[in-house]
């Protein structure tokens, strides 16, 4: 039997479809396996490159794969999709997850650590929090409009809402006015947990030394420095060329596309922010003295 030197695994909740294959590229084995039996198997193998697609689940497995003695690989969807041969299942996705993974020119996903996936759940927990609050807002604003109240749009704007429906003497009926009661004390509460995310981010943010530097960067705050450090090791830049690349590039369609495609960056739902932070100030780069080494960096393909 030939030796496997890769697998591909097609992830799923509870069944996983795995393609093993040799050097040459030659199939050794198709498997389907339950989760319990892929755990089993993938520690009976010996080491060898397990590649998968980058999804929701597979930062842990390849973290686990790692313990194994496995060398994990992702891969973003859309640079498997290609290499489908046939009618897409779940065992011609593994099969086309080892042909990528193949390509010498292929790109992989860096694995994220625990930490890193904490991070990006706190931010993502603090955008849906914002999101359900505008919604509430949104509603409120729309019932009161129904019966002639009007305020301008923005959450500044909502003790004016919140002082019609206090008030007795406005002309509206007893269920509207317990419906808009109700819709305040949900978004007081949304307020409230918005409040003890930002400390937490804030908390976040003073832990290490390089986001505490990024912070003296004029417009640049918690959210924005924790979305420029995994940008900087992914390119592998020193802290202050990162800094120097966000403060000259403007907002790209690039960007957004690598974060549709790719589910690279823990942050880089952020990267908005820290570029629109680095731009804010017209002269970008007095901050660099006596912060990150005084030098002003010079960057390859932008002016000094």
């Amino acid at each position: 039997m030939e030796k496997v030197t890769i697998i591909g695994v097609d992830l799923a909740k509870n069944v996983f479809h795995l393609h093993g294959a040799a050097a040459d590229g030659s199939v050794v084995f198709r498997k389907k396996l339950s989760r319990l039996q892929f755990c089993k198997f993938m520690a009976s193998q010996p080491a060898c490159v397990v590649a998968m697609e980058a999804c929701g689940s597979s930062h842990y497995w390849a973290r686990q794969m790692a313990r194994l003695g496995h060398e994990p690989r992702l891969i973003a969807p859309a640079y498997v999709k290609p290499f489908v041969k046939r009618q897409k299942n779940d065992i011609a996705d593994a099969e086309a997850i080892v042909e990528a993974a193949q390509r010498p020119t292929m790109r992989f996903v860096e694995p994220k650590t625990k930490e890193q996936q904490s991070r990006a759940i706190v931010f993502r927990t603090r955008e849906q929090f914002v999101n359900q609050r505008t919604e509430l807002v949104n509603a409120l604003r729309a019932h009161l409009y129904e019966f002639g109240y009007v305020a301008p749009q923005g959450i500044g704007h909502l003790p004016r809402l919140a002082e019609i429906v206090e008030d007795e003497s406005a002309d509206l009926p007893d269920l509207v006015r317990d419906i808009c009661s109700a819709l305040l004390d949900q978004i007081e509460q949304l307020s409230s947990r918005l409040a003890a995310l930002k400390k937490t981010i804030d908390t976040l943010s003073k832990q290490a030394a390089t986001p505490r530097r990024f912070q003296t960067m004029p417009g640049v705050g918690p959210i924005a420095c924790l979305a420029i450090e995994p940008l900087r090791r992914r390119w592998r830049l020193s802290s202050a060329v990162a800094i120097s690349r966000l403060a000259r590039a403007g907002p790209s369609a690039e960007v957004e596309r690598r974060q549709a495609t790719t589910t690279e960056g823990i942050e880089e739902s952020k990267m908005g922010n820290a570029i629109f932070g680095g731009r804010s100030s017209s002269a970008p780069w007095p901050w660099f003295d006596g912060h990150l080494g005084g030098a002003r960096p010079t960057v390859p393909g932008l002016p000094a």
